[in-house]
């Protein structure tokens, strides 16, 4: 049952991009949530830093779609941890439609008055270590 709510949430995340819902993907983390995000600083601190980061999303996209592959879940009574593939794609504000990449990502819950926050999430790509640039070409 828990891994069921798990994958609600996970789903909500895909929903609340789709349509642009700040609030309702705010719902879906603990207020003092960790981020380790794809974009500057190393670090993420606080639901409202999460959503700032969702808000860059919706500048820059007319429309969203959010696709998450491979879940895989580890659930507890109290926390939970599972990892995913990711893609984040769409149409641009200027029109141009892009795929996206396909990215990592790392998810951390807990059962906080009896409902699954994410508290940490982690979103990475591969890295060339000779060039130092992040491998965004590849597909599960």
């Amino acid at each position: 049952m828990a891994e069921a709510e798990i994958r609600r949430q996970v789903d909500k995340i895909i929903e609340g991009l789709r349509t642009k819902d700040l609030e309702g993907l705010g719902r879906l983390y603990s207020e003092d949530v960790v981020s380790f995000d794809v974009e500057p600083p190393l670090q993420h601190v606080g639901v409202a830093a999460k959503l700032k980061n969702w808000a860059k999303v919706f500048e820059f996209f007319a429309s969203v779609t959010y696709e998450v592959r491979n879940l895989t879940l580890t659930v507890g009574d109290e926390v939970a941890f599972g990892h995913a593939f990711a893609r984040l794609s769409g149409t641009f504000t200027n029109g141009a439609a892009t795929s996206g990449m396909w990215v990592r990502v790392t998810y951390c819950f807990q059962r906080i008055n009896g409902n699954w926050l994410i508290t940490h999430d982690q979103v990475s790509v591969p890295l060339d270590i000779l060039s130092g640039k992040g491998v965004t070409d590849l597909e599960p």
